[in-house]
């Protein structure tokens, strides 16, 4: 990891992030530090699938969860083979406890969200220089215990929760079923923050209905010219 956190966007299969990352860097899949889980819903776990004797058959990659999570992966086939083949090897988190990989220093910090199967957490990351927060998944700002505003004056990098740009991008669903803060809602919490502040934002884990992953979009134009970010497959920051 050293002074980098690479960030690669969830919407491509693990193998193909793992590839560019190699393709980039040149590190290998045995140069991974480790892996770090956030919450049990399809699209943050799934993946670890890559990991078992029908693909990579790693050895003892270090996965870091959360005991509920910890707790589904050795209790629920397909995941528990990884765990007692020692494909991936689960290591213990505790909310608010930073834990240290090479020059990095990395926090859980619980969030409220749908926790049907796991606790969620996003991550603070500190590196040598700067700091990041990694916050993928909450049901809305107004739950959580801290203020927004205030972890972002605290941060060189915010990737936060973007999954819908508004709430009309699901016709035939209740949205309220599936709570997230709309990208709309989280800029009318933070567009009277200074520019610079504002600009620590970037709007990570699109929904494929989000007109933000469209880098010609009106949508996105707009969340551009208010000196928010977008994130974009094989970002790269450098802590």
């Amino acid at each position: 990891m050293a002074g980098d956190f690479t960030f690669l966007m969830r919407r491509r299969p693990l193998p193909r992030q793992l590839y560019q990352f190699w393709t980039e860097t040149g590190l290998t899949l045995g140069d991974l530090d480790g892996v770090w889980l956030t919450h049990a819903h399809m699209g943050h776990y799934a993946g670890l699938l890559h990991f078992g004797k029908e693909a990579a058959n790693t050895r003892a990659v270090p996965v870091h969860a959360m005991p509920r999570m910890m707790a589904f992966l050795a209790r629920n086939g397909p995941w528990r083979q990884l765990v007692s083949t020692q494909n991936i090897v689960v290591r213990p988190l505790t909310a608010n406890t930073p834990v240290l990989i090479g020059a990095a220093k990395i926090t859980p910090w619980l969030v409220p969200h749908r926790d049907e199967f796991s606790e969620t957490v996003g991550y603070l990351i500190e590196g040598p220089n700067k700091r990041a927060v990694y916050l993928p998944d909450i049901d809305k700002w107004q739950k959580w215990d801290q203020d927004l505003a205030t972890v972002l004056k605290t941060v060189d990098v915010a990737l936060l929760d973007a999954t819908f740009f508004s709430g009309d991008e699901l016709p035939g669903r209740d949205i309220a079923l599936i709570p997230h803060p709309t990208v709309l809602e989280s800029i009318a919490l933070l567009k009277q923050l200074p520019r610079p502040v504002r600009s620590r934002v970037v709007f990570t884990h699109m929904n494929h209905t989000n007109p933000l992953l469209d880098p010609g979009s009106k949508a996105t134009q707009s969340v551009l010219a208010l000196g928010f970010k977008i994130a974009r497959i094989g970002d790269r920051f450098d802590l």
